[in-house]
């Protein structure tokens, strides 16, 4: 295992550098972005720390441990697409291949895949490797293929099925920081010593229990007189040295981790911290009935017949959860992380605990508002203690775990009110992303004194009816319930109650074209009311312009298949929805972009695309037609919502998505015939696009053949002209030739 020890060890090192120099950093358990193994760091009290690198699940035979295999981490090739109907060729830009071995390929139909390596591609077209970034050409294919060849001639081939008319693809790389290992274990009962290794059984990691007598400790270290971290450090003929990981790559050694080392010793900045108090109750009814008002707080109950030390680390707790969530509050009260009430059990809660079965002593128990269980130990509390924080991953598994019981109670009772499932559903919506692993002890491991998550199976067919029967009801609300609309929002774009609860992506169906239709209706109000909704103290919701959510949603939907059915079946339905905003007033830039695509998609059954152009000269006509072109794009970019992508992109992005909007919907009538009737309307549309981007050879290539078609012979050959006369080296080598080949065919008649 000397690999996987060698690379631990180089990370270990990077994390302990960038938290050594982070400010304010907070106790609690943080999770790796990076895809591959999911790695948790545990910030402790005392300045402690833990790093869990692997984990999973394992089955006990014999004296033998067997390690189940993680569920395999999606390709860590990242793909996004540009289409462009006029592109001859694909270009492909990837984003700083390194030194990696990696391969690209392209396939027609069923012809054999032509491959090529990507670092000869790169010497090619950038020999002195100054560039971070490749970019190339490849001839239109139906397919791509991406081949990253690992170190032992292990390779991960992926294939990928090309967008119609794509012009541009751009290709990520992120290389997953910890793969999955084929580990396995089994106890040495000679030396009681638990043995574990990589498959080739070679230099295994040996652990002892900790309640066994530990090894005798070894002599002190003998300390240096002096330590300095010096930058650079050499000395005559020196070389420069490398340190190898064993894989064939060389890392540059540098001084960051004794630099980390030295930050480490400088003692911690004083932290601001609110002073908090918890209000501990003298009843149990008292303590639930004080939890049940927030929707994300848990009651914790500490149950011990030992009453005297029970009480004293009882109260201690309770003084270190103060402190703790104080520091994380920093200087005034702030609802979302007062997430805990404490209870010491006491005589009166005998019967109580015996009604449900809690028999150990002394034991843990946590409680909704409600005053479900929601989990359990075989513990003390003091044992326990480290849970819980807002940021610990057992916080978010008791949340998961309350929104199952609430909505299963919801939908199975008969005398649930509109507000009881509004809530239960609105919990669901709310659950972030859990990771491939679980650090909960099974429920079915009895003798556990970890926390033993209550689970829930809720019936998919009952949330189904109950989710129908709501929507139904609330269509003649007179007033918006925000709640309510952020449910719909996070369902019709498969981030829902659906996805959470059942793990399932769908195509809309006839309920959520209902729940659109109530979003539709109150529109207005929600977006008059979403920024308040959005910051409810102790709430965390991220409603979006109800339009946009909408129109993404729709978008979305169409790349969507569910047993064996794509989201384009709800065409019509679609159509219907984009009509009634535009209708309304209602249309902004979101909606209107995604409708063009969605149009852009689809020919009508003349192979015209009469619809598109039709519902995209309304629009130019509408707000992009006379005036000031900058002026009226500047008007428009104005009103864009925060969360858009062009408005992270800028106004640059903005601006040119118009001016290739115009040409491609003009480009289309000077490719099909059947487009014919737009003649006129496509000669303003290419206009426009050269006045908000002057002198594009594509557009004015596109204005030429339009002048052309319409009898304005002169002309077309003098826009053409400038359309050569701006060819540059950017452009591929067919398209520049068939815009030279355009111009000669119009001078002598040809064409």
């Amino acid at each position: 295992m000397r690999n996987f020890i060698w690379s631990l060890l180089l990370f270990t090192s990077a994390i302990f550098t960038s938290f050594s120099q982070t400010k304010g950093s907070e106790k609690g358990t943080y999770l790796s972005t990076n895809k591959g193994q999911k790695i948790k760091l545990n910030l402790l009290d005392d300045n402690k720390y833990e790093l869990v690198f692997y984990s999973g699940d394992y089955i006990v035979k014999g004296d033998s441990l067997l390690f189940a295999k993680n569920t395999e981490a999606q390709t860590s090739f990242d793909l996004s697409f540009k289409v462009d109907k006029k592109a001859k060729n694909i270009k492909v830009k990837f984003l700083d291949p390194s030194y990696y071995s990696f391969y690209i390929g392209t396939q027609k139909g069923k012809e054999e895949v032509k491959y090529q390596r990507l670092s000869d591609i790169k010497t090619k077209i950038d020999p002195d490797w100054a560039k971070t970034d490749l970019e190339f050409e490849i001839e239109k294919a139906d397919f791509l293929y991406l081949v990253y060849e690992e170190y032992g001639g292990k390779s991960s081939v992926n294939k990928y099925a090309l967008p119609k008319d794509v012009s541009e693809v751009t290709i990520n790389y992120e290389l997953a920081v910890l793969g999955d290992l084929q580990i396995a274990g089994f106890f040495d009962r000679s030396t009681n010593e638990l043995k574990i290794s990589e498959k080739s059984g070679l230099n295994p990691l040996v652990f002892i229990n900790e309640k066994d007598p530990q090894p005798a400790k070894k002599t002190a270290k003998v300390l240096p007189l002096e330590s300095q971290s010096v930058s650079n450090w050499t000395y005559p003929g020196k070389e420069d040295a490398l340190l190898s990981d064993d894989f064939g790559t060389g890392l540059v050694a540098t001084d960051s981790v004794a630099t980390a080392a030295a930050d480490y010793s400088i003692p911690p900045p004083a932290y601001t911290r609110y002073d908090f108090k918890l209000k501990v109750e003298n009843s149990l009814k008292k303590a639930i009935d004080a939890t049940k008002g927030s929707a994300n707080k848990f009651l914790v109950v500490y149950a011990d017949s030992n009453t005297k030390p029970a009480k004293e680390s009882f109260d201690a707790i309770v003084k270190e959860q103060e402190t703790q969530t104080g520091y994380n509050m920093y200087d005034k009260y702030v609802a979302l992380y007062d997430v805990y009430n404490f209870y010491l059990a006491g005589a009166d809660d005998k019967k109580w605990l015996k009604t449900n079965k809690i028999t150990n002593d002394p034991s843990v128990l946590v409680l909704n508002g409600e005053g479900n269980i929601i989990a359990v130990a075989k513990s003390d509390l003091t044992a326990q203690q480290y849970q819980f924080g807002y940021y610990s991953e057992f916080y978010r598994q008791l949340l998961r775990a309350d929104a199952l019981i609430s909505v299963n109670n919801a939908v199975k009772n008969k005398k649930a009110t509109d507000a009881d499932l509004i809530n239960a559903f609105n919990k669901t919506v709310l659950l972030e992303t859990t990771y491939n692993y679980d650090p909960v002890a099974p429920a079915d491991d009895i003798n556990s004194k970890e926390f033993v998550i209550t689970k829930t199976t809720v019936d998919q067919k009952e949330v189904t009816a109950a989710w129908k029967k709501l929507i139904e009801s609330h269509q003649k609300d007179k007033t918006a319930n925000l709640y309510l609309a952020e449910i719909i929002v996070k369902e019709i774009k498969n981030q829902g109650f659906t996805k959470q609860l059942f793990n399932q992506d769908r195509i809309l169906n006839d309920t959520d074209f209902l729940a659109i239709d109530y979003l539709l209706k109150h529109s207005e109000e929600i977006e008059k009311n979403r920024t308040d909704f959005n910051s409810k103290e102790g709430e965390l919701h991220t409603l979006g312009n109800i339009v946009s959510e909408i129109s993404n949603a729709l978008q979305q939907n169409v790349y969507t298949s569910q047993d064996g059915v794509t989201g384009e079946i709800n065409k019509e339905k679609v159509n219907s929805v984009y009509k009634k905003i535009i209708e309304s007033g209602k249309g902004n830039f979101e909606a209107y972009k995604n409708y063009f695509d969605y149009l852009s998609m689809a020919e009508d059954q003349d192979t015209s695309n009469t619809t598109y152009l039709r519902e995209f000269n309304t629009y130019f006509n509408a707000n992009l037609a006379g005036g000031n072109p900058i002026e009226k794009l500047d008007a428009i970019y104005s009103t864009i919502d925060s969360n858009s992508s062009y408005s992270y992109d800028g106004w640059n992005a903005f601006k040119e998505y118009h001016s290739n909007l115009c040409n491609n919907a003009a480009w289309t009538v000077v490719t099909k015939a059947q487009n014919s009737s737009f003649l006129k309307d496509a000669i303003k549309w290419s206009e426009y696009s050269l006045l908000v981007t002057k002198n594009n050879p594509y557009y004015l290539d596109t204005l030429a053949q339009l002048y052309y078609k319409d009898g304005q012979n002169e002309k077309a050959i003098a826009t053409q002209t400038l359309a050569v006369k701006y060819l540059d080296a950017n452009m591929d080598g067919v398209t520049a030739t068939d815009i030279k080949d355009t111009l000669t065919k119009m001078q002598n008649g040809t064409y």
